[in-house]
């Protein structure tokens, strides 16, 4: 169950004279900070098929490992905004167009620290929205609730939003598929329908975290439309894409030879079409960031000072 005492530490037994707004206040960190770590751990993963890992920059010419890592770490002020933004509240109008300009603030703040490079656009609006669903609702009995809340909130529209289409939006219109848009308002069905699934079954195999990670986002690769690969390479980089992950996971997932060889001409194939899986990454980045709420403790690099006080990294 996700609650707050999850995270086993001083935070959640804070005095009750100390008041609700130090509490949501320790509580917006805690979360906010888990957020950015599930981007740094998704960046981490070796080896991802077409993104940015430990061996290079993938199909991203402007990227590397070290600017996904400063770009994470940069929204953490944002996330923690958006978190005890919404403490109290429920999905509404006024919650999603808060949340829109907070988002808007932690863009200006990762083009800032990437000096200009788009790398965590996406993420914001995932993870945003989730981190607030986490903060709506903390005591869940299921991460569907969460994001459910998330859901509700994504189908509010943003009346200020500027005008300018995305990448990902124009590509949407173009092959008409829902993009990270309708992913979001349908409460994020391939993070807890596929992602989550995938990582607690390669997890009850014993899989190393690793490689049940990997699984969780090819998983995730074979069922989504994912607009990154369509506005970088059309139907062919989507279809080699959904083909390969699948491919990967018949024949037994990246913990058996065969499906790493795969995985590995499925990586070729998709530098050589210039495409990257950027939406999946998001989702594999949600995925975890859903699991850190119950299980903080695996593979996490969130550092805290005495009582639960983010210790800041340096970018």
């Amino acid at each position: 169950m996700w609650s707050p005492r999850a995270f086993d530490t001083d935070v959640w037994t804070t005095p009750p004279e100390a008041g609700f707004m130090s509490w949501t206040d320790a509580f917006a960190t805690r979360v906010a900070a888990l957020a950015v770590d599930s981007l740094i751990q998704e960046a981490s993963l070796t080896p991802k098929p077409g993104l940015v890992d430990g061996r290079g920059s993938g199909a991203h010419a402007d990227l590397d490992l070290d600017l996904m890592h400063r770009s994470a770490r940069s929204l953490f002020p944002a996330f923690k905004e958006m978190a005890r933004s919404v403490a109290g509240e429920a999905p509404s109008q006024s919650v999603r167009e808060r949340l829109a300009m907070i988002g808007r603030d932690g863009e200006r703040a990762m083009f800032e620290a990437t000096c200009g490079v788009n790398t965590h656009k996406g993420a914001i609006w995932a993870l945003g929205l989730l981190v607030a669903g986490a903060v709506m609702c903390p005591f869940a009995s299921d991460l569907r609730a969460i994001a459910g809340h998330a859901g509700r909130i994504a189908r509010h529209p943003d009346r200020p939003m500027p005008t300018a289409a995305t990448n990902g939006s124009r590509a949407g219109q173009r092959y008409g598929v829902s993009g990270a848009r309708g992913e979001a308002q349908n409460g994020f069905p391939h993070v807890v329908e596929i992602g989550l699934p995938a990582l607690r079954e390669a997890r009850s195999r014993g899989v190393a975290e690793t490689f049940a990670r990997l699984d969780a986002l090819l998983a995730i690769m074979a069922e989504l439309d994912d607009t990154c690969l369509l506005h970088r390479g059309g139907d062919l980089a989507l279809d080699t894409a959904k083909q390969g992950a699948a491919a990967v996971l018949r024949l037994g997932g990246t913990t058996t030879a065969l499906g790493m060889a795969a995985l590995h001409r499925l990586d070729g194939e998709l530098l050589s079409l210039n495409a990257s899986p950027g939406g999946a990454g998001d989702l594999l980045a949600a995925t975890l960031f859903l699991d850190s709420l119950i299980n903080p403790s695996t593979e996490t690099s969130v550092e805290f000072a005495q009582h639960g006080e983010f210790q800041p990294w340096k970018y």
